[in-house]
């Protein structure tokens, strides 16, 4: 079919999502309104877009532009997260677009185990994110620990000077890692997978110091009130860390598949 109009993707769980239905007046990336479209004995939650806005060159050209990337983002991730407050949910990457609601109803039935084993991973499970600042200087050397370098002799101490400056970022550097890894150990003994991210850049993340541990842990509900106490505990134990809790969250971390066959629209 090259009808008007695509279906784009937000996210799949079960079928007993189309009895549940989505909040009334919730719209996605194209302002347009979501529903549910059943498959294999799950659902998909999806909008039609007109097709004309989402081909591969105006979606192409849609992500150069930063301002509706981000509003269309924002968008993408607000539908899931309404969707996964009703049910456990595997989101779906940014830009997962099929020709129409038969072929994302074919899609479900093709990949009906690979979903089907993703909701059972994270059912009864939620993300929550953890990260850790340091400053710097709370992890350098003693100076006292190079203090005797150099034999009194001037020359020589300014050259152990200058080699302990060299060292002194990487030794801070260490030190902040190994107690990052502390937490972790911790916090994933509570935890029945984890995942590791690569640290926010600084500019944009807004912090100050080094982030020596960004990870996702996903936590049995069950274990959720401990999950934050720990948090707390550890930031208590640890004072010259800045522990920061973020959650729920979707298990955007956790239910990574496969890339689908996405079709042009």
């Amino acid at each position: 079919m090259t009808g008007p109009e695509a279906t784009w993707l937000y996210a799949v769980t079960s079928a007993d999502m189309a009895d549940a239905g989505m909040p009334a007046g919730l719209t996605g990336v194209a302002d347009e309104p979501v529903r549910v479209v059943e498959g294999g004995g799950l659902a998909a939650v999806v909008g039609s877009v007109p097709r004309s806005d989402f081909d591969e060159r105006a979606l192409r050209e849609h992500l150069e532009d930063l301002r509706w990337l981000e509003r269309a983002a924002r968008a993408h991730h607000r539908i899931i997260d309404a969707a996964a407050g009703r049910r456990h949910v595997v989101p779906l990457r940014f830009a997962t677009l099929y020709h129409d609601d038969e072929r994302v109803r074919a899609m479900l039935e093709e990949r009906q185990a690979d979903f089907a084993e993703a909701l059972r991973r994270v059912a009864g499970r939620t993300e929550w994110g953890v990260k850790a600042y340091v400053d710097p200087r709370a992890f350098l050397p003693d100076p006292a620990e190079d203090a005797a370098e150099g034999g009194g002799r001037p020359g020589a101490a300014y050259l152990a000077r200058r080699r302990t400056q060299r060292q002194e970022q990487e030794t801070a550097h260490l030190r902040a890692t190994e107690r990052a890894e502390e937490v972790h150990a911790t916090l994933a003994e509570l935890a029945v997978a984890t995942a590791e991210h690569p640290p926010q850049d600084a500019a944009l993340a807004a912090y100050e110091g080094w982030m020596v541990l960004n990870n996702s842990y996903l936590v049995p509900d069950d274990r959720t009130d401990a999950f934050a106490a720990a948090v707390t505990a550890l930031g208590e134990r640890f004072p010259e860390v800045g522990l920061e809790l973020s959650g729920p969250w979707p298990p955007y971390s956790f239910t990574a598949l496969p890339r689908p066959e996405a079709e042009e629209p």
